[in-house]
């Protein structure tokens, strides 16, 4: 039996979340990220984020639990030292591959940053999963598993994409910009996770039968669908710049199609003999370079606008 909890805990823990990580990078329609990296930020997440979390919490609540009593300590620890903790434990990555090239702007740090919140997730719901299940109470633990994947989770996911949000923002704009970034998103992401924490905690002490629990299911929500709107808004940042960029540097005709993602997937408007795929690829990372040398001025981008202008010239010879 205990083996069996084992497994069905750890399918409960790593599928959903595995699912809303595919969900999160087919989102990015223009420009999507390796899975490897996806992967080693969602590991992150899953792992180091944790070893920080805990070590860093263990360390934090020392003087807390000798000063209050259990209650109190156990309901500050979960409003104030866990986002304290593990908001950058998870981000810890998001610091590192902002560096990379393949992180671009805000779109791909809504997806990198969801990546380490649904690693931690997933780590964090086995825990949670596996100790209410050994209680043999299924009622809490069905409980527990619907709860923690829809919100919980999600509420790991939804504060970290703040931060990568906010790296990505700043990464082709000037000093000030990079210097508030990390504040700005981890202050968001704490107040996301603070606020659902202490909704929670505060309906345990107040007793208020549900209600204050209630609050936080629907406020939750709104603070997803309100991040969802932001993501869906870069993304259009995004069709607006390819338009911009590819003026001049493709057919006139393909702009429109190069530009909108239901479009572009058709086989039709290209000439035979021209890879679509390759092409797509080819003109849509031309756009992107082409923005971002303008913005960094880094020889890198501006030898890469060189390269795939020539790729793009040299895929549309092969037309029939």
């Amino acid at each position: 039996m205990e083996f069996f909890l084992v497994i069905l805990s750890m399918l409960f823990a790593v599928v959903p979340l595995l699912f809303a990580l595919w969900v999160v990078w087919w989102l990015d329609r223009y420009d999507r990220e390796p899975w490897w990296l996806v992967g080693t930020t969602f590991a992150w997440g899953g792992v180091g984020g944790v070893l920080v979390a805990l070590i860093g919490s263990a360390i934090l609540m020392l003087p807390i639990e000798f000063l209050f009593s259990p209650e109190v300590a156990d309901g500050i620890g979960a409003t104030f030292v866990a986002p304290l903790i593990e908001e950058p434990g998870k981000a810890l990555i998001l610091f590192v591959i902002v560096f990379s090239r393949h992180f671009d702007n805000s779109t791909d740090g809504f997806v990198y940053g969801a990546a380490t919140g649904l690693g931690f997730g997933v780590t964090e719901n086995f825990m949670y999963f596996s100790s209410v299940g050994a209680t043999g109470d299924m009622d809490a633990y069905v409980g527990t598993v619907v709860i923690r994947t829809l919100y919980s989770a999600m509420m790991h996911a939804a504060a970290s994409s703040c931060v990568g949000a906010a790296l990505g923002f700043a990464k082709f704009r000037g000093w000030g910009f990079k210097l508030l970034a990390p504040f700005v998103g981890l202050g968001v992401a704490m107040s996301i996770h603070a606020l659902w924490n202490g909704l929670l905690t505060a309906e345990e002490f107040v007793n208020a039968g549900g209600a204050v629990a209630a609050i936080n299911f629907l406020a939750f929500p709104m603070e997803f669908l309100l991040l969802f709107i932001i993501f869906q808004a870069c993304l259009y940042s995004e069709k607006v710049m390819i338009r911009r960029e590819l003026a001049g540097e493709v057919p006139v005709q393909h702009v429109d199609f190069l530009s909108s993602f239901l479009k572009r997937n058709r086989k039709s408007w290209l000439p035979k003999g021209v890879p679509h795929d390759a092409y797509v690829v080819a003109a849509t990372t031309l756009a992107f370079r082409k923005h971002q040398a303008r913005a960094s001025k880094k020889t890198f981008y501006e030898k890469e606008v060189v390269r795939l202008r020539d790729e793009v010239t040299a895929l549309l010879s092969k037309a029939a």
